[in-house]
């Protein structure tokens, strides 16, 4: 229970509203041109946004506490500040003096060479939104960034900053000045234990994209995906890896992740999975072990705990594997997290070959879904899938039989159709003494 106090309604000379000057127009009487957007040098960041910043857009960026959000968006705003655009920064969680050296660090070269801070860069440490205001219309940036949103506060409501009403008004009020002065508003948002936006829920109403900063602080790697945009593409992804001089793009993240694959291990495989439009190889790594408990464990890193259970179940029911007596692990390498089931037959292979103490082919990927039967199941966008493991040199793919077969197979890769996964298995070890049974009577 949050207390809220009702303040009483604005006076009517208060200006609000998106525009004081709104009048109904005729929809044939709307130029259809596609809205121009403000070019940004980051390619995977310009990549999530739908190919680059819309004038007059809101942007929401969420993520874990450390996780890097405010030194992306430092990063973006130097970038911008770079081609003579005037950008504001305003932080009420760090001081002035933290984000110099944090730009400092940002604005040094591979040689160590520290590059001139752009002239258009502005930088205020404020959390009442009235002053934010007054400093917007004194700059004029195009962009302006919040960091964050649950630090500002209006001086009419007498709740704390970071409460309900605070966020909700707080964001209306960016947001009318994103529209009616055609400022990008960039707002950071803090994120609860359960992953999502602190905050009320109408705050991701109120902006055009929502965007979350993803990965494991312990690791580099990190993911910048989209969950709303109203100018592009939802689900879209962009990789970045953290280093000492800011967010370094990956452009290739499939070859990042295979970087440090050792080949024809056993409980290794390759998966296909598709991050929005974008297709990203990644290694599953299983490992089954011996348990002296009653109830062995299951611990799945980077894949759903329920999707584990049963493709375990199906390998113990329909190929006779005895995992009921083992603790089963499974990894997903480079900190990346596959929700879709396309992963299901790579899983249930690198758990297979674990178990059997078999490497599978190490030219080869396994793309497909699992049923409850065994039998292996079409997932969309395949096409794209195999052109992306053809490019980076792998030989062949196992995937589910085609039903319909209305768009041919790309060159440069042997596509291997199986019905079942104990079909696919057979097909994707590396010896072929090693096969595995039929059903127990």
């Amino acid at each position: 229970m949050v207390e809220e106090i009702i303040n009483p309604p604005a006076s009517a000379s208060t200006p609000r509203g998106l525009s004081s000057k709104s009048q109904p127009r005729k929809l044939s009487e709307i130029s259809g041109d596609p809205e121009e957007r403000l070019q940004l040098q980051i390619g995977e960041f310009a990549r999530v946004l739908g190919g680059g910043i819309v004038p007059g857009s809101i942007i929401l960026v969420g993520g874990d506490p450390g996780i890097g959000k405010s030194t992306l968006m430092l990063q973006v705003a130097v970038e911008m500040a770079k081609e003579g655009r005037p950008v504001l920064y305003v932080s009420g969680e760090e001081s002035e003096k933290q984000i110099r050296m944090r730009a400092m660090r940002l604005l040094r070269d591979e040689k160590g060479e520290t590059r001139p801070v752009p002239d258009s860069l502005y930088l205020v440490t404020e959390t009442n939104l009235e002053t934010i205001l007054e400093h917007v219309r004194t700059v004029r940036p195009v962009i302006l960034i919040v960091d964050s949103i649950q630090t500002v506060y209006l001086p009419e409501m007498s709740s704390s900053a970071g409460s309900v009403g605070q966020v909700r008004e707080s964001s209306a009020r960016l947001r009318e000045l994103a529209k009616s002065d055609n400022v990008s508003v960039f707002v950071i948002g803090h994120v609860t234990k359960e992953g999502i936006i602190a905050g009320p829920r109408v705050l991701e109403h109120i902006v055009d994209t929502v965007l979350y900063l993803e990965g494991d602080r312990y690791l580099s790697f990190r993911l910048l995906r989209s969950v709303k945009n109203r100018f592009g593409a939802t689900s879209e992804v962009g990789v970045f890896e953290m280093g000492e001089c800011g967010m370094i793009e990956v452009t290739n993240p499939s070859e990042a992740f295979l970087a440090e694959r050792m080949v024809n291990a056993p409980g290794s495989a390759i998966a296909v999975t598709m991050e929005g439009t974008r297709p990203i190889l990644v290694e599953v790594q299983g490992l089954t072990s011996p348990s002296n408990l009653g109830n062995p464990r299951r611990t799945p890193n980077g894949i759903d705990f329920n999707r584990m259970l049963l493709i375990v179940a199906v390998l113990t029911r329909r190929l006779g594997m005895r995992l009921s007596e083992q603790d089963v692990f499974v990894n997903i390498v480079g900190g990346l997290r596959v929700e879709e089931p396309a992963a299901d037959l790579a899983v249930a292979a690198a758990i297979a070959t674990s178990m059997r103490d078999i490497p599978l082919r190490a030219d080869t990927v396994l793309i497909g879904e699992v049923g409850l039967s065994g039998e292996l199941r079409w997932v969309g966008q395949m096409n794209a899938r195999l052109r992306e493991a053809a490019k980076l040199g792998f030989k062949s793919a196992i995937i589910p039989r085609r039903v319909r077969r209305s768009e041919p197979m790309p060159e440069g890769i042997e596509v291997i159709e199986a019905r079942s996964l104990r079909e696919a298995l057979n097909l994707a070890i590396l010896a072929d003494r090693h096969q595995y049974p039929g059903e127990p009577q």
